[in-house]
């Protein structure tokens, strides 16, 4: 079948396409490189899907979703399609499966991870495979100044050259005008390919309730007593918030479960598996729930804790209502939120301190050079996303360039006897490939290799030991695990002044400070704009509602908008002082600095705590719920007095 409708109807059972799903579709079939824009539930994924079964070639799919990777494939496999996924959560016969699909050229869809294309051996396996259409998913993570900037995103754009990808489709649910240009103009995607469907879901009935701490739980408690029964999500921010309200919730009892990150992901799946197949069941969970689950009939939605931002709003009550059916979506506003939320924000930037001693490690490198991510994470206390945003930045001003992952550490089970393998090649490889046998420590099953000891013994470079060990891998000769990657890139200018630099640098993260409070702002001010909420949100992302009001509104619906209760900071009293003075006085090298105890005592972990196994410390947390600056202001005067 060539026919787009004739696939959609056969292999999807579907008798029409929604929205812009067929333009979309249309222009990646002409060859065009695309952006589709779709609110949660608007059909993305068909966008590829379908397009993938009438192109030649493998379709790659980049998405940081490993839960959505399963279930798309999932369904594409009961439809006869081959698709696989290529990630750290299948074992080592899977991916060899995969791999050798790969090379056989059977498959016609690939999930991977952005991370996976920083993966010089994932890479290698791709260079034979004519790629027709990479997929970018969550596309907004491109854009630095997005909600959500993910480092690895940037790296896409490279990928897609070097695999020489015919045409590149960007999908996201939310992207704000500046966001879709800045992903066109990565991709070169032109104005005339940006396809993007209304946000308007007339189905949904949205609320903004104002309520302060006290009033919050019985609020709550009240909205799922007086509505009819029907699958409910609760979002909260923090996870012990979560197993309060889920707790609270089975006690008057509704059958209600916490799910968050802190959980074994065995026990998420079971949460969500049971979610799933039920009508009327209540999950309260971080944010991290309904990423790529597509439940339609999901009746609720609350926000016990202020979304951080209106990208994150919309994308989560894009959840409810799927099926069209009336849903209700209900943000219960307490601005003392506000405070640990915005501690979240200030405990991501590092200290300058931090940031000198990154930038001296890296740019006084010469050629060639690597680091080990988790190793300078720990060493100077910097979050490893915010080590690499600010690598990332390096690359951006030129000074260094990423040339790939190596792997710190091999093994290998030797599928034919070491004399038939180097009796395969010509006395010069036979020769290297000797070599680095000579520095394989033998384990009960396993071969191991420490690959920069071997390359430093032999004066070889890793990535050349690299190849050879990939080469007999796909050879079947050996079958070859990889762990713990060092980023290698190469030198390309030392600044002139590593001061200025530095003082770049520190300007980005206050800019990224600013732009996260100020998204959070934002959703404090639909709570208190007086006309249509709705009409308020679509503009955010660039959409004009067709008529003044959208009937479907607390404020359409006439109810009125009720002011914000006082934000309460409360003072630093004289028991708070003397718990900073004395964990000062315990010396612990992990807080040396006032910004380290302001992000401990807000109960921000860090690498440097959780390295030292302070986060047991019954300071850690104790002062949560005061402002963040307020804690670091005392800290510094506490420093200073000492």
């Amino acid at each position: 079948m060539q026919n787009p409708v004739e696939t959609l109807n056969a292999v999807f059972g579907f008798d029409a396409f929604r929205g812009k799903q067929e333009p979309v579709i249309g222009a990646v079939l002409d060859g065009h490189s695309a952006l589709a824009v779709f609110p949660t539930g608007g059909g993305k994924s068909l966008c590829y899907q379908l397009p993938a079964l009438l192109l030649e070639g493998l379709t790659l799919v980049v998405s940081p979703l490993i839960a959505l990777m399963k279930d798309q494939i999932d369904f594409l496999v009961s439809k006869g399609v081959e698709a696989a996924r290529f990630d750290s959560s299948l074992d080592a016969q899977a991916l060899a499966q995969v791999r050798d699909r790969l090379r056989s050229g059977t498959l016609k869809l690939l999930y991977v991870s952005p991370e996976r294309l920083s993966n010089e051996r994932f890479v290698q396996s791709l260079r034979h495979t004519k790629i027709s259409l990479m997929v970018v998913d969550e596309a907004h993570c491109i854009s630095e100044w997005g909600h959500n900037f993910r480092p690895d995103y940037l790296k896409l754009v490279q990928a897609a050259k070097r695999l020489q990808a015919e045409r590149v489709l960007a999908l996201t649910a939310t992207a704000t005008p500046k966001v879709g240009h800045d992903i066109c103009r990565a991709f070169a995607i032109g104005p005339e390919h940006w396809f993007q469907d209304s946000f308007h879901r007339k189905n949904l009935e949205l609320h903004l309730s104002p309520c302060s701490e006290r009033e919050r739980l019985d609020l709550l408690l009240t909205r799922i007593k007086e509505r009819p029964p029907g699958a409910t999500i609760v979002y909260v921010t923090l996870q012990r918030t979560a197993e309060w309200v889920a707790r609270i919730l089975n006690e008057r009892g509704y059958a209600a479960e916490a799910y968050h990150a802190g959980m074994e992901g065995d026990k998420r799946h079971e949460i969500q598996d049971r979610f799933m197949g039920a009508k009327d069941r209540i999950v309260v969970a971080t944010i991290a729930f309904g990423m790529g689950i597509d439940k339609a009939d999901i009746r609720y939605v609350y926000h016990f804790n202020l979304p951080k931002s209106l990208e994150n709003y919309a994308q989560e009550i894009g959840r409810a209502g799927r099926d069209g059916e009336p849903a209700i979506c209900e943000v219960l506003v307490c601005p003392q939120d506000r405070i640990v939320l915005e501690n979240f924000t200030y405990g991501d930037t590092p200290t300058q301190e931090t940031v000198a001693a990154v930038l001296q490690e890296v740019l006084t490198q010469a050629g060639e050079f690597h680091i080990a991510p988790v190793a300078m994470s720990r060493e100077h206390d910097i979050r490893p996303l915010v080590l690499a945003t600010l690598l990332t930045w390096l690359e951006l001003k030129g000074f260094i360039t990423a040339t790939g992952n190596i792997p710190a550490e091999v093994r290998f089970q030797t599928q034919r006897s070491s004399g038939e393998i180097l009796g395969s090649f010509d006395p010069e490889r036979s020769r290297f490939l000797r070599q680095i046998f000579t520095h394989v420590k033998k384990g009960t099953q396993w071969l191991n290799l420490d690959m920069f000891a071997a390359a430093e013994a032999m004066n070889e470079d890793p990535k050349r030991i690299l190849r050879a060990l990939n080469y007999l891998d796909e050879q079947d000769m050996i079958h070859l695990e990889t762990k713990r990657f060092r980023k290698t890139y190469r030198m390309e200018q030392q600044p002139a002044d590593m001061e200025q630099v530095l003082s770049e640098c520190m300007k980005r993260f206050q800019q990224r400070e600013l732009a996260d409070t100020e998204r959070l702002q934002q959703v404090l001010s639909l709570a208190e704009h007086k006309g249509c909420r709705v009409a308020a949100l679509l503009a955010y992302f660039g959409e004009t509602l067709a008529s003044e009001r959208c009937g479907h509104c607390d404020t359409c619906l006439g109810h009125p908008v009720l002011p914000l209760p006082p934000l309460k900071t409360a003072r630093l009293d004289a028991n708070q002082l003397q718990k900073i003075a004395a964990l000062r006085s315990e010396t612990h090298p992990a807080l040396a600095h006032p910004r380290q105890m302001a992000r401990f005592l807000c109960g921000l972990n860090s690498p440097a705590t959780t390295r030292d196994r302070l986060t047991k410390h019954e300071a850690f947390g104790s002062l949560e719920e005061i402002p963040f600056h307020d804690i670091l202001t005392a800290c510094e005067a506490n420093s200073e007095a000492g």
